[in-house]
């Protein structure tokens, strides 16, 4: 409901001008950001023409009334208007001293360029003439109606355009000139009728002279330019809700093309990319806004310092406006100090006078904001605390990896999802074979695969990036390649794959096996060719930040990681364990596969141990390494979690190899393979179940765990305290088996060796009955760790590697608040994990409670995690630093949900 005058009527017009305003900074909800930091200004006594808000609480009555407007709004708008008029000695509508206003929108959070605009409203056929005298130049009076015409048609008729440009262009290749600036005051009296006839012939009917139908027209199509497609598709990709509506600002109308001692411009009081302090933008002489930022024209430097990096030979307004821009200089001073933080400023200068028409915080690349948070906070600005909570989490992301440099050109042939971030540049293979052939041969790859699987792994890691025409922000491709810190592109639908051809297809564009292509994992765009790119630089300001973040947060973060690389730039990330190391990646490399596969091709538990012998000094070796570089840190370990099939050959070729390698007949494999193929392996035989039903598997790892130890901790010096982790049990009776023989083989290790070993078994809870029975199975685990991209699966009965098709309708819809895989769904998978966690306290009090899934690394996710209670997070390497500083937030009480 409308906030309440001091007639006790509803308010709904805020006025700001003369040094005073209604309204303040905090009042955003209300009046919009844009409204609320004109008030702002206003209090501040700094020049802004005066003007009024009409509040957000408006947008929300005109949509629930059917487009119709609150009884009481017509006054308030009058009254408002008056007040203007007053303070500039002119009246609207007024035929001999006419008040000309713009009308802008104005939402809570800033969305940029999404919404319309209308500037010069007021003018007609009779207050045209008004302003030519009192400006005493007619050129730029008829200039200023014809720009009204072309745009109040644009936003409130809906008149193309186009329609005017064409005009517009025909004209002066007729007068022979180039430029607008060479036309004069009766070409612009030509082509105004030439724009009215067009409104006739478009709209059906004249261009409104009555500055009221002008004024209640521009305020209806900012209100309904809220509910635009493009406003709309900005709301969801930046979680902003359709609820909080947007505000309309009414301001007398300041000109910045009066001649040449006028001017319009945006400034930043920071450079927006790299952060450095000093005034950063461009202004235009004799120009209005929409020229800066329509690209029109070619905007001039502000500073004499820009002008000369960027060798422009037009003079910088430093030198061609020294008085404006010493008062640009001092304004930026004051606000910057009063928002503490980095302004994005909008003026106008008119006849040598220079206005505010805006200020907010400034948008800013990831590595900006590291600057800018630290600096601020050496300045004495803001607290250590206010730098950590400035910097989203996921931003940090474009920091870690390479990206591409925004001054190449990119020929973009497709999008799909940008499910790993980074860009990579390679030459096009198409299974990880040949990816492995390149990478022997020192030459780089992009894997093009229609989806991958766990037996891509190799391929995967061999390649410099990773682009599939399947699967969603969680497919395994896109899982993977974060946990390995390569860009990923995928679910690129448009793109055709010919395996046997060995080309991709899209759009006309046919590219073979060997063409170079470029992925950029942060868009989703598929480039042709090769693109320049930058390597990240993890400056001073990211480990001062990082530094701050540590000694505020109380949570461990811990990464996954699978192969001594992980661990070791997890390490460099600062990681402070291994939360899931996921020994199954470890079955695919070299001549394990085969002794992998004997064992599941094997009649019996002999023959199985037989070949398991073979692995059991691979696994070993690889547990040492990571138990070596973690160096007493805590590190667990996921005995083997995948169906069996997925190790068995899929293609003849490798039926082929295998029956060469192992000496078993075609036959045998074959029926095997048959054997073991499910339906639904995810809810498969997997897990602890083969583990029960293959305990030698089980005790194989296990003597590979407990024997990497002892040789670790001799090596390093530092105790090495294994965490054994049980996965996909729903009951304790399942745990307990498995546990017996983990306990069993830790016994022989200790007798054989004369070691005396320290170790933890535990369990990932990752289906609904596991958090529900929490409390039992505590009772013999010593830690929990939340799988939660499988408690997701189970809990809302959804496949990841499916979702991606119904996914974005559901969140479109509300019915998701975003995707569940991505950030955790805290009403129903939340509910289980904080079920999980209170029972498995209650029974042990010292219990060790962690996420290992995807949601370890994601900000909004983090924030959960710190409220239910976790003792640490774990997430892929690349994600490390984004948990640090998500955890900290966390800890300072930041509210992250729905900011992943």
């Amino acid at each position: 409901m409308a906030s309440q005058g001091s007639a006790g009527t509803a308010k709904w017009v805020y006025a700001f001008g003369d040094g005073k305003a209604e309204g303040k900074s905090q009042m955003r909800e209300l009046l919009g950001g844009k409204g609320a930091n004109l008030a702002e200004m206003s209090n501040l006594g700094l020049p802004v023409p005066p003007g009024f808000t009409i509040t957000t609480e408006v947008c929300t009555y005109y949509y629930a009334h059917d487009k119709q407007y609150p009884p009481e709004l017509k006054a308030q708008v009058d009254e408002a208007l008056a007040k203007v008029g007053a303070l500039t000695g002119r009246t609207f509508g007024d035929a001999q001293s006419p008040l000309l206003v713009s009308v802008r929108s104005g939402a809570r959070a800033s969305m940029p360029g999404m919404m319309d605009t209308v500037l010069n409203l007021g003018l007609n056929d009779t207050t045209v003439l008004a302003l030519a005298q009192s400006a005493g130049d007619e050129r730029f009076a008829y200039d200023s109606y014809r720009r009204f015409i072309t745009m109040y048609s644009n936003v409130v008729l809906g008149v193309e355009h186009h329609a005017f440009e064409e005009a517009l262009e025909q004209y002066k290749e007729s007068k022979g000139v180039e430029l607008d600036t060479e036309l004069g005051a009766e070409d612009w009296k030509t082509l105004i009728q030439t724009y009215k006839k067009i409104v006739r012939e478009e709209h059906g009917s004249d261009f409104p002279q009555g500055a009221q139908d002008q004024l209640w027209g521009a305020i209806s199509a900012v209100f309904d330019s809220w509910m635009i497609p493009r406003a709309k598709k900005y709301r969801e990709l930046n979680s902003i809700p359709e609820s909080w509506g947007t505000a309309v600002n009414v301001q007398a109308m300041v000109f910045g093309n009066m001649g040449d001692t006028s001017a319009t411009g945006v400034a930043f009081t920071r450079n927006p990319s790299t952060g450095e302090r000093a005034l950063y933008g461009e202004f235009l002489i004799n120009a209005q806004g929409e020229d800066v930022v329509a690209g029109i024209r070619t905007p001039q430097d502000i500073t004499e310092k820009a002008r000369i990096e960027a060798k422009s030979d037009k003079p910088s307004m430093e030198k061609a406006m020294p008085e404006s821009f010493a008062e640009l200089t001092r304004i930026y001073g004051i606000l910057e100090k009063h928002y503490r933080d980095m302004q994005d400023m909008e003026f106008t200068i008119e006849s040598g006078k220079l206005w505010m028409l805006q200020t907010r915080n400034g948008k800013r690349t990831a590595k900006a904001a590291l600057k800018i948070a630290v600096d601020l906070a050496s300045e004495g600005l803001i607290s250590e605390k206010e730098a950590i909570l400035r910097v989203e989490p996921g931003a940090l992301d474009q920091l870690l990896h390479p990206t591409i440099d925004p001054k190449a050109e990119r020929k973009v042939i497709a999008s799909g999802l940008p499910a790993s971030p980074g860009a990579a540049t390679g030459e096009i293979v198409f299974n990880s074979e040949d990816a492995e052939a390149c990478k022997k041969a020192e030459r780089k790859c992009i894997l093009v695969r229609i989806e991958t699987s766990p037996e891509d792994i190799h391929g995967m890691h061999a390649s410099e990036g990773i682009l599939t025409t399947r699967g969603g922000m969680t497919s395994h491709a896109a899982v993977v390649a974060r946990g390995m810190g390569k860009p990923c592109v995928s679910g690129v639908g448009s793109i055709r794959i010919d395996y046997k051809a060995k080309t991709l297809t899209v759009g006309g564009v046919t590219l073979k096996a060997g063409d170079k292509l470029t992925i950029d994992g942060s868009t989703g765009q598929v480039l042709q060719g090769e693109v320049k790119m930058l390597e990240p630089e993890l400056s001073g300001d990211f480990a001062q930040l990082m530094g701050w973040a540590d000694a505020h947060r109380t949570m461990k973060v811990r990464t996954n990681a699978d192969t001594p690389n992980d661990a070791r730039t997890a390490r460099n990330f600062g990681a402070e364990g291994i939360g899931l190391c996921r020994t199954e990646h470890m079955f695919f490399e070299g001549d394990r596969i085969i002794a992998v596969r004997e064992m599941i091709l094997a009649d019996d538990a002999e023959g199985r141990r037989s070949a398991l012998a073979k692995i059991l000094p691979y696994q070993r070796q690889d547990f040492a390494e990571l138990f070596a570089i973690m160096s007493g840190l805590p590190v667990t370990i996921r005995l083997l979690d995948p169906p069996l099939h997925e190790f068995l050959p899929h293609s003849d070729a490798e039926v082929a190899e295998v029956v060469k390698a192992t000496g078993v007949a075609e036959d045998k494999i074959r029926h095997r393979m048959r054997e073991l193929s499910e339906f639904n392996p995810m809810l498969g035989f997997r897990g602890c179940r083969l583990a029960i039903a293959f305990p030698e598997i089980a005790e194989m790892q296990a003597r590979a765990i407990f024997e990497a130890a002892v040789q670790a901790a001799k090596e390093t010096g530092a105790p090495v305290v294994p965490e054994v982790m049980v996965p996909l049990v729903f009951t304790r009776a399942e745990f307990d088996i498995v546990k017996a023989r983990i306990d069993a083989m830790a016994k022989a290790v200790s007798e054989e060796t004369g070691a005396k070993l320290d170790y933890q078994v535990g369990t990932m809870i990752e289906l609904p009955r596991a958090a529900l029975k929490a409390g039992e199975i505590a009772e013999t685990a010593e830690f929990f760790s939340f799988g939660t991209n499988d408690l997701t699966q189970t809990a809302l009965g959804i496949s990841r590697d499916d979702a991606a098709t119904f996914l974005g309708p559901y969140t479109q819809k509300g019915i998701l608040a975003a995707d569940p895989f991505v950030t955790i769904d805290q009403e129903g998978v939340g509910e289980l994990v904080r079920i999980g966690v209170e029972r498995g306290r209650k029974t042990r009090s010292d219990i060790k409670l962690g996420i290992c899934g995807e949601h370890g690394g994601d900000p909004a996710s983090v924030g959960f995690c710190q409220e239910v209670g976790l003792d640490y997070v774990s997430c892929s390497p690349y994600r490390v630093p984004i948990a640090r500083l998500a955890a900290a937030q966390a800890a300072l009480g930041k509210v992250l949900s729905g900011e992943g």
